[in-house]
């Protein structure tokens, strides 16, 4: 059974159509990963507007671990919709947001009291960790990472790398800022074996707090356990437990950034829980609310509780219609039965990459957690000379022509990430993974031709 129909080009004519109206209607920095446009979507396939089915491997960009339209969460929003849309939480209080917030405290990493505030967005969300954990300690400065990505409000842009994408033109940025280098093993440079370069990044951790900021002027550590459009970085273990261990010495607030990495999508709950280390403040946000907008912190509850009366909240943060739809999909992820299927998921993912990078020269690495995968491509192994982002581009629309839509990442923009919906069935993620493998060949073939 082939899951994939093609019945146009892509974009087809009535896509076309529409993709012209939303370059006339919106503006030019406004991102388009491919030329798709849909009419609906439901599970793991996206059903364009020319009649193409094609099989979702992005997931709008992790948002979806649950999947498009699932049965329960889409009758959880239309029941709370009949009941009231919105009323605010600065001004009532209602089941769905208390509720949620239950779960979440119970569900997060940490043995102590929890309690949770819910925004808009991930964005939002980790503005909230920074301002709590500032009145908490009362102190300024926040250390974050090279390759990190937490949001594009002017603090949470502070905060972000890639400065060329995301950040050209846009300042002055935040300032109390500190950022420092993490370790990404597969750039480890010459002449220095694996642990040797975590060791440095360690050492360069500890001098920081000599060198560029004083221990007792620092609120908090923010820091993503996999680092998402970094291209999929997991942070050494080791290098974690050392920041762990700093955050206690000093009173520094740890924060895990898991907007993108959280609720199943490394095959476990939290990508944390990989590490066996436990932060003081979690945010999350993207699969939590299944497609509908809404962001959380969640953790110690004298944190959370440091702001003065009215220092926290917002007009939208926490809707009735999203915290439903949460409760849903955070039922159906916390089950060992799903968490189980997401981890065989990224068994064949890893299975079928790794052979890419055995076939093709231009895949350097694979890597990722779990079902959270990214194959990152190269003009040459020995150098690890990244490739154009034109050259990965070249990728992802091809893998669109083939019926899979992908998307690209990496501080480079050179790696392909994929973040399917965690319920796709085995065969469908096969289907995917071969209409993109093709994409590859034929750009891997071109390159090898043209270097002849």
């Amino acid at each position: 059974m082939s899951y994939i129909r093609l019945n146009t080009d892509i974009p087809g004519p009535r896509a076309r159509d529409l993709i012209a109206r939303r370059l006339a209607a919106t503006p030019a920095g406004l991102g388009r990963a491919t030329d798709v446009v849909v009419e609906r979507a439901d599970g793991s396939l996206i059903f364009d507007v020319d009649g193409n089915t094609l099989i979702d491997l992005a997931g709008g960009i992790g948002m979806l671990a649950v999947g498009h339209a699932p049965a329960a969460v889409v009758k959880a929003i239309a029941e709370q919709a009949q009941k009231f849309v919105h009323v605010c939480a600065l001004v009532a209080t209602y089941e769905p947001y208390v509720r949620l917030a239950e779960v979440l405290n119970e569900i997060v990493p940490g043995t102590f009291r929890k309690k949770t505030i819910f925004a808009n967005s991930g964005a939002e969300s980790v503005e909230y960790a920074v301002h709590l954990s500032r009145k908490y300690t009362g102190r300024p400065s926040i250390i974050c990472f090279e390759g990190g990505y937490h949001g594009r409000t002017l603090l949470t842009l502070s905060l972000t790398s890639k400065y060329g994408l995301f950040k050209s033109g846009f300042g002055p940025f935040a300032p109390e800022i500190v950022r420092l280098p993490i370790p990404n093993v597969y750039r480890t440079p010459a002449g220095m074996t694996e642990e040797q370069y975590i060791d440095f990044g360690v050492r360069q951790l500890e001098h920081a707090l000599v060198a560029q900021v004083e221990p007792s002027a620092v609120a908090a550590m923010i820091i993503e356990p996999v680092q998402g459009e970094a291209g999929f970085v997991p942070v050494p273990p080791r290098f974690l437990l050392r920041m762990r261990e700093l955050c206690d010495a000093h009173g520094i607030v740890m924060i895990a950034d898991e907007v993108q990495c959280g609720f199943g999508r490394t095959g476990r709950l939290f990508a944390i829980e990989h590490y066996g280390i436990v932060p003081d403040l979690l945010v999350s946000a993207k699969s939590l609310g299944a497609g509908m907008p809404i962001g959380a912190v969640t953790g110690r509850a004298e944190i959370l509780d440091a702001a003065h009366l009215g220092g926290v909240g917002g007009t939208f943060g926490g809707s009735p219609v999203a915290c439903a739809a949460a409760l849903e999909a955070v039922h159906l992820i916390r089950q060992p039965e799903f968490l189980a299927h997401a981890r065989r998921l990224g068994d064949v993912m890893r299975e079928v990459m790794n052979g890419w990078k055995s076939n093709w020269p231009i895949v350097g690495d694979v890597r990722g957690l779990g079902p959270m995968m990214l194959a990152e491509f190269v003009t040459d192994r020995a150098t690890k000379e990244p490739a154009t982002p034109d050259d990965t581009l070249k990728i992802v629309r091809r893998a669109v022509a083939n019926g899979v839509v992908v998307m690209r990442a990496g501080l480079f923009s050179n790696c392909v990430r994929l973040l399917p919906p965690l319920t796709m069935p085995e065969d469908m993620l096969q289907e995917g993974l071969q209409a993109l493998g093709r994409a590859i060949e034929s750009v891997a073939t071109r390159q090898t031709a043209a270097q002849v």
